[in-house]
């Protein structure tokens, strides 16, 4: 990755990390009312917990740039959820707008990694899981060097 896209993918990636972390640790204040609005929105109470670990945990992950790819794919997988079980019926403005720019650049992270400035690059040397860049070398660039 060149290091202009490391450079721009870091400050996305830390608010995306931040933003996740903001969003998942309050959640545990009011558990009992965390779980009575996923009742009352239609999602099972007993996702309440997972979810809220998912937003925290994954957020650090996202933050520190480990296991990016990861944790990125499964907070797609709930603002899909999120969008689709309760934002979808209150429309775009005021309504999914945020969880589709959280969605969008979960699905950038996914693709591009951590950047080069991440704990995978800087402790591993290496990506964990690469092979999501490999695919995006491979489908968009016509001389792509992929081993």
């Amino acid at each position: 990755m060149n290091s202009f896209v490391s450079f721009g993918i870091l400050p996305i990636r830390i608010m995306a990390g931040i933003t996740l972390i903001a969003r998942g640790l309050p959640k545990f204040y009011d558990i009992t009312g965390g779980n009575n609005f996923f009742r009352s929105v239609g999602i099972p109470s007993e996702l309440f917990i997972p979810i809220a670990l998912l937003e925290a945990i994954g957020g650090l992950a996202i933050l520190f740039g480990i296991l990016t790819r990861i944790a990125s794919a499964l907070i797609v997988i709930e603002m899909i959820g999120v969008i689709v079980m309760v934002k979808l019926s209150k429309g775009f403005v005021g309504g999914y707008e945020f969880e589709l720019l959280l969605m969008s650049i979960c699905i950038t992270l996914v693709i591009f990694g951590p950047g080069k400035i991440s704990i995978e690059n800087y402790i591993l040397k290496r990506e964990i899981f690469p092979k999501g860049k490999q695919l995006y070398q491979k489908t968009f660039s016509s001389n792509a060097d992929i081993k």
